[in-house]
Order: structure tokens, then C-alpha cells, then sequence
């Protein structure tokens, strides 16, 4: 996969969290587990506490940090993408543990699925770094 297109995907998981979490996080939306009107609501729906819910924000809003500095220190993508992948995980798992219908674990889905291509292509690139011993400097290495 190009770089450009992983860009493109970091900047569209990173703008999604950041919507989600800072300009539509009081407003209802048809995503919303259970009949939640906002967040909080969402998060009590699922049976989990207000400072869960502040943690959880907490991280997905880091993570849009680190994934848009990510375009310029691409060491950063990892960790943000692979906390992503963990808190989608958990998202559509709370969707399904409450009866939602399909259609409200679809953001979620579709930000699992993005952000596994975004970890995955840190693996792919030429940016992991792998020590191996050099055999020739130690003949005796057996």
C-alpha cells in the first residue's frame, strides 16, 4: 500500500476520533448505542463508568494526536494505530453486547479495519528495524 493512500487513512481515523470525541461528543447521532443521546449516555448504556469514559477519550484523542504527527514522525503511527485497533475492538464488541443493530457498529468497524491497515503497514515499510548479528564479524558464533 502507497504511502500516501496510509496518510490518508491516518488523517481520516485521526479527523473521525477528533469529530467524535470534541465537536459531536453531546449531540445524538444514529450510532449511538442503545437510545444514548451523547457520550455519556452511550457509555452508561454499555454499563461502564463516567471515568471510563473520560479514559477512553483521553486515549482516542491522543491517538488523533500521534496518528496526524505521525505524517511527519512515522515511528508514532504504531502504538496510535495499535490502541485504536484495541479500543474499536472493544466498541463493536459493546454494540453487540447490547442488541445494536449492524448499522451503529459500522464507524467502528470501518475504524478497526483502518486502523489495522495502519499497523499492519508499519510492519510492511521499510521502518522496522531488525538486529541481526552479523555472522561474518564472529566466525565462532554457532
Amino acid at each position: 500500500m502507497t504511502h500516501s493512500l496510509i496518510s490518508i487513512i491516518q488523517v481520516v481515523i485521526a479527523l473521525g476520533l477528533l469529530n467524535v470525541w470534541l465537536i459531536r461528543a453531546n449531540r445524538s447521532t444514529g450510532y449511538r448505542g442503545g437510545a444514548a443521546k451523547n457520550i455519556k449516555e452511550e457509555f452508561a448504556v454499555y454499563g461502564l463508568s463516567e471515568n471510563f469514559c473520560y479514559f477512553v477519550g483521553f486515549l482516542k484523542i491522543s491517538c488523533a494526536v500521534l496518528l496526524i504527527a505521525g505524517l511527519w514522525f512515522p515511528p508514532l503511527r504504531l502504538p496510535a494505530a495499535l490502541i485504536v485497533t484495541v479500543l474499536m475492538l472493544g466498541a463493536v464488541a459493546m454494540h453487540v453486547k447490547v442488541g445494536d443493530p449492524i448499522k451503529k457498529c459500522v464507524p467502528a468497524g470501518l475504524m478497526l479495519i483502518m486502523s489495522v491497515v495502519v499497523s499492519a503497514s508499519f510492519y510492511t515499510s521499510q521502518q522496522v528495524l531488525v538486529v541481526q548479528p552479523n555472522v561474518a564479524e564472529n566466525p565462532n558464533a554457532d
